[in-house]
């Protein structure tokens, strides 16, 4: 019987009041309704991360990952790029999708540049992922996404490319070990 796959579900934001909880809440919440994956939430406000070892071992023990993140100036933000930039080879041959919110962009700039970073760490970015354009309307006071259906349509997609290249590169990685060339 092979293992469940874990998925890291990575917060973009460190602000106070971060509207990224209310994101990341119900992107875990679909991933547990999936059944697919064991969820692993990495929040670099979590006081272990700032220990390098702890960052790359979550970042090892996950199999796949979705990144949740704001767009800050048409880009990411700082602390997800230190985040990412803590690990290296943890990252290879692993799957990554993207949640993104913002304004009217909906945080797709932000995504845009993270795919460069993550083909740099020999990831694989996925190319379906989900966006919530002006997000804090997007979202009730309790975090309930309003008129979820088609975030859920789309998250549903974007879960059924990552549990095939997860599943794929797990058996890829145990069959042959992923290198850079020298």
């Amino acid at each position: 019987m092979r293992k469940m796959m874990t998925v890291g579900v990575i917060y973009g934001s460190t602000r106070p009041g971060r509207f990224c909880d209310r994101v990341a809440r119900w992107v875990i919440e679909e991933i547990e309704a999936d059944g697919a994956f064991l969820v692993e939430a990495i929040d670099p406000l979590d006081a272990a991360l700032a220990d390098p070892d702890s960052v790359r071992s979550a970042i090892a023990r996950s199999d796949a990952f979705v990144i949740v993140t704001p767009e800050y100036n048409h880009s990411y933000p700082a602390p997800l790029k230190a985040l990412i930039d803590g690990a290296s080879s943890e990252w290879h041959a692993k799957p990554v999708a993207f949640v993104s919110y913002g304004g009217g962009s909906g945080g797709t700039r932000a995504v845009e540049h993270l795919r460069g970073v993550f083909a740099e760490l020999h990831a694989v970015g996925l190319r379906d992922s989900l966006s919530f354009a002006n997000a804090w309307e997007r979202f009730d006071a309790a975090g309930r996404l309003i008129e979820p259906e088609r975030a859920r349509r789309t998250m549903a997609v974007v879960l059924a490319r990552l549990r095939w290249w997860a599943g794929a590169l797990l058996v890829a990685r145990s069959t042959m070990p992923y290198a850079e060339a020298a």
